[in-house]
């Protein structure tokens, strides 16, 4: 059992308002009033630091490149061919402060996920983008930039899902008119490998598009897949589909640009069972009634469906949200709830295509009884519609940013101008009457991020000045937010016992995942759960034989 020395840290929390609203359900912060760039995409990395970029033929961005940084010059843009302004910035949460960083190839609905060392591996978009591949390696000064690779997929990926798979690599799935999967990094440069699945197909949309599946990595390391209103279990090593599972009643599409959400709820200690939520989206006819500017946009739908995907007969449960949602980002926050976030009420995905922003987040507990579990919680006062994102941080701040629904930057003369702001919604447990019940662990002093072997017990000291009430250890995955799904989230509930130590102190000592199969390897936030108030994360980092990272 690894016992660590530590010391108290102030938590980030507290170290930026620009402008604050909110209450008793949570509360609003503007972070910066603009970066630049719209957070179409954004990853947290284990710097706490958060990447953040759009595309690179919207235009010229708010963000310039640093002089002699070199402008990106393409041929092939369809809006500028030689563009001296950044697409995308990396965003410093301790210091509330950004610069830009350089990416030449073209980011426009692209995917990604986290490599096991911690770097960004971005995949996909458009144009001379499509087969690109770009890395992002996480560094403590302000050197690093994206490395990228034009041709490094076997087709284009525009509109895929990534996910990680246990031993490490990233398999990405689907894409405009691709209906395949493939894996990253290859086994060898040349391999040009892509895995027809005939089940994309068969889920395609009017337009033969099937884009932006839900992907969830399952407890016997298969993947659910879930396409239009379907899910498959596929075990992608034998390109077999081992279970279908039952059509979502009322058949109505979730995915883009119908645009629902979906998370994999918390795995429980040692899981025996595993459970997907997908949340709102549109009716099948929203996006050809949008499309013709057919007035009012049809309502979205306010339906949720849980199945249980590891049954042997499962079937879906539904209940209704208090309001309707498309493109909501759903975020799992370290006490097991979920935020659903941004959004509209009306309308589907796509250019101006949507109305009635849905400014109201909504926190759903997925052990409270049936009819008791949404919560709606204090507004927001900025529409974040279209090519919108959410990342929880490290801190249990939700990061919001992104929202343009135009071919372009369009600040004037539209009904949702183009957003460059990045704001913060600290959920309830954050508010100053939890601040008593909210752990204070004792952060390493030299062994940060703490080095985890699977199954090792590790100990948490910590303090609390309220009482303990029901202490768990969870641990987050930090995921890969773009177009109203977070690819590779991942919550964990560990195996606890808490022991009082002198001095006033506790020890929870947790027990990490089994396998890389129900925790990838990779960076994860652990914390501290008293009750329902958890303490600032600890960055952690898992591996089969206990490896260094860098």
């Amino acid at each position: 059992m690894r016992s660590l020395e530590f010391r108290t840290t102030l938590p980030l929390l507290f170290l930026f308002f620009v402008g604050v609203a909110g209450g008793s359900g949570g509360q609003w912060v503007v972070l910066q009033r603009s970066i630049g760039v719209s957070a179409m995409h954004m990853q947290l990395l284990h710097n706490d630091r958060v990447v953040v970029f759009d595309r690179t033929d919207f235009g010229r961005s708010n963000l310039s490149l640093p002089s002699g940084g070199g402008c990106r010059r393409d041929p092939h843009d369809r809006a500028l061919r030689l563009d001296c302004t950044a697409h995308s910035a990396e965003y410093e949460v301790a210091t509330n402060s950004f610069r830009p960083l350089t990416i030449s190839t073209d980011t426009w609905c692209s995917s990604g996920t986290i490599a096991p060392d911690g770097s960004l591996v971005q995949t996909g978009g458009f144009n001379d983008g499509e087969r690109a591949v770009r890395t992002f390696r996480p560094c403590l000064n302000r050197t690093c930039d994206w490395v990228e690779v034009s041709q490094a997929l076997a087709v284009r990926r525009w509109y895929a899902t990534n996910h990680i798979v246990p031993d490490g690599r990233a398999i990405i799935v689907g894409g405009r008119r691709q209906f395949s999967y493939e894996f990253y990094p290859k086994t060898h440069p040349s391999d040009m490998t892509a895995v027809v699945l005939p089940f994309l197909r068969e889920t395609r949309d009017a337009a033969e598009n099937n884009l932006y599946p839900f992907v969830h990595l399952n407890l016997d390391g298969h993947l659910f897949i879930f396409a239009n209103n379907r899910a498959i279990l596929l075990d992608y090593t034998k390109n077999s589909v081992v279970r279908t599972y039952p059509t979502m009643p009322g058949g109505h599409p979730r995915n883009y640009p119908s645009s629902g959400s979906s998370v994999l709820l918390p795995l429980e200690p040692s899981p025996k069972e595993a459970e997907v939520l997908i949340c709102g989206g549109a009716p099948a006819e929203s996006y050809a009634r949008s499309v013709l500017k057919q007035k009012p946009f049809l309502r979205a739908l306010d339906t949720c469906g849980r199945l249980k995907i590891t049954d042997a007969a499962p079937s879906w449960t539904m209940e209704t949200m208090p309001v309707p949602r498309v493109m909501g980002d759903m975020v799992l926050l370290p006490t097991g709830e979920v935020l659903t976030i941004n959004g509209a009420k009306s309308g589907t995905a796509g250019w101006e295509l949507a109305g009635e922003p849905a400014l109201t987040p909504v926190l759903y507990r997925p052990g409270s009884p049936p009819g008791t579990r949404f919560n709606p919680q204090s507004p927001s006062t900025t529409p974040r519609l279209y090519h919108s994102a959410a990342v929880l941080l490290r801190d249990g701040r939700v990061l919001v940013g992104g929202g343009n629904p135009h071919i372009s930057y369009d600040f004037y003369g539209v009904e949702f101008p183009t957003e460059l702001s990045l704001e913060a919604f600290s959920p309830p447990y954050l508010s100053a009457e939890n601040l008593a019940s909210r752990p204070r662990v004792m952060v390493p002093v030299s062994s940060s991020p703490i080095k985890l072997s699977y199954g090792e017990r590790f100990i948490l000291r910590f303090t609390v000045a309220a009482s303990l009430r029901r202490v768990r250890v969870t641990m987050v995955a930090p995921a890969f937010a773009t177009h109203s799904f977070s690819m590779s989230q991942r919550l964990l509930v560990l195996e606890t016992k808490v022991e009082k130590t002198e001095g006033g102190a506790w020890h929870a000592v947790a027990v990490a995942p089994a396998s890389g199969v129900v925790a990838p390897s990779g960076y994860y936030m652990v914390y501290v759960v008293n009750g329902e108030v958890p303490s600032e994360g600890v960055w952690c980092h898992i591996h089969s034989d206990g490896a260094d990272a860098a």
